[in-house]
């Protein structure tokens, strides 16, 4: 269980309570090496699963905790930029937001999704979202620090856009299982077919006892 790709899976969650720190300490210096410590640990989210294959090392735990040391690290940013005073405009709340309740969403319809074996796979635009997304709170973090700040804000605003599209994707895609397990076709066409079955047999009986009688 403690072999290295899960070790790196779980700094991103120790360095949370670190990059926390920059919410009451008033320092460049504090926001800076919150602004890193976020970088090293999104990067660890691509080299744990790549570790884990390349090494034999895949797990149960890994599966488990990759995600939610993902979700963890998303959330505690943007709560960090909502608690932290001219960190982002009012206006780029509504990304905040719309990024906050599309990882709720997707965290229910994978659970939901699960409980009947069917997958919600990871799309290529839901990939270039979680590009967007951190490389936008990374340069938040570094807001003052030439047009880093400015420039994660309009990124934000992108990743939040394509987070509203994959959302509403994923959504669909559970309505379509939904609407198919409901879909009342299927049963008519047992009972069709049943029912052919069932005239198929007498007329054979007919014929048996037509063929025995002459």
């Amino acid at each position: 269980m403690y072999n290295l790709p899960n070790l790196l899976t779980l700094s991103r969650i120790a360095v949370i309570p670190l990059i926390f720190l920059s919410v009451y300490v008033n320092c460049c210096f504090i926001n800076y090496l919150a602004g890193v410590l976020f970088i090293a640990a999104s990067i660890t989210d691509y080299y744990d699963g790549k570790l884990a294959r390349a090494r034999g090392e895949v797990s149960a735990f890994g599966r488990l905790l990759d995600p939610i040391a993902d979700k963890l690290l998303v959330a505690s940013a943007l709560v960090v930029f909502l608690a932290k005073p001219n960190a982002i405009h009012p206006i780029s709340y509504i990304p905040v937001f719309v990024i906050l309740c599309r990882e709720l969403l997707v965290a229910g319809l994978r659970e939901f999704l699960r409980e009947v074996n069917v997958g919600l796979p990871v799309t290529r635009l839901a990939k270039w979202k979680t590009g967007f997304q951190m490389t936008a709170l990374s340069m938040l973090f570094f807001k003052g620090w030439f047009i880093w700040g400015e420039l994660g804000e309009i990124l934000l605003w992108v990743a939040g856009i394509l987070t509203f599209i994959t959302g509403y994707q994923y959504f669909e895609k559970s309505l379509n299982y939904i609407k198919a397990e409901n879909d009342p076709k299927p049963v008519a066409e047992k009972s069709v077919s049943v029912e052919k079955k069932k005239v198929t047999k007498s007329t054979s009986k007919k014929t048996v006892k037509k063929t025995s009688s002459k």
